[in-house]
């Protein structure tokens, strides 16, 4: 279909080709179809309307409104042809049911787009989230663990005395074992306690059974 097509080309209109006449001047199908796809517009609108009324028709709905009526027409007649019970009808309302469809979706995520938005007023602090502690308690808590650390620090390690008196005791060990090689079991395992107890303090040990 065409909306300036004339036939002052010497070729018929769609129309015209359809119905196997010569197009004339003045013809008032040659503006609305054109020699190639109006053929098969034309065909279904007299299919289903007549040629003779769908001219009677355009001949009484003014100039300007011809378009918009060839449209309808057009429109109307394609879908009788494809479906001859309801023709225009079901289509239409199947777009009338896919537009409450989209309505009630469109309310459904409007609903939703509102409760996400009054959660943050509800739940300040989202489940998992644990809120950052003020900068005073960080600190406080960094000091706290760096006291904590030089305590131990401090506690671990040995004194210079207490580290002079094992080296001695260890110093003597090795020169005793090298000395006499021939000394029995039970006597090494006591000279052993003794330097292990005067390095680690408090630990007790259980003599080793006799044999």
């Amino acid at each position: 279909m065409s909306s300036g097509h004339n036939n002052s080309g010497g070729g018929p209109c769609g129309a015209c080709k359809f119905l196997r006449r010569k197009c004339l001047i003045g013809c008032i199908f040659a503006p609305y179809f054109d020699p190639e796809q109006g053929t098969t517009h034309f065909a279904a609108v007299h299919k289903v309307f007549g040629a003779s009324n769908v001219s009677k028709m355009l001949m009484n709905v003014q100039p300007h409104k011809r378009v918009d009526a060839v449209v309808t027409l057009c429109y109307e007649a394609l879908a009788r042809v494809r479906d001859p019970v309801y023709g225009c009808v079901g289509h239409l309302f199947a777009l009338q049911q896919q537009v409450v469809n989209l309505q009630a979706e469109l309310a459904n995520t409007q609903a939703r787009l509102a409760s996400m938005q009054r959660m943050p007023l509800l739940h300040p602090n989202p489940p998992g989230i644990i809120p950052p502690l003020p900068p005073a308690i960080v600190q406080s808590s960094s000091d706290d663990l760096e006291s904590r650390r030089n305590n131990i620090s401090i506690t671990c390690a040995p004194s210079s005395q207490s580290e002079q008196s094992s080296n001695a005791i260890m110093a003597s060990f090795y020169s005793s074992a090298t000395a006499d090689q021939e000394m029995d079991d039970c006597e090494f395992h006591a000279f052993a306690q003794d330097v292990v107890s005067n390095y680690f303090g408090r630990m007790k040990f259980r003599p080793p059974s006799t044999p």
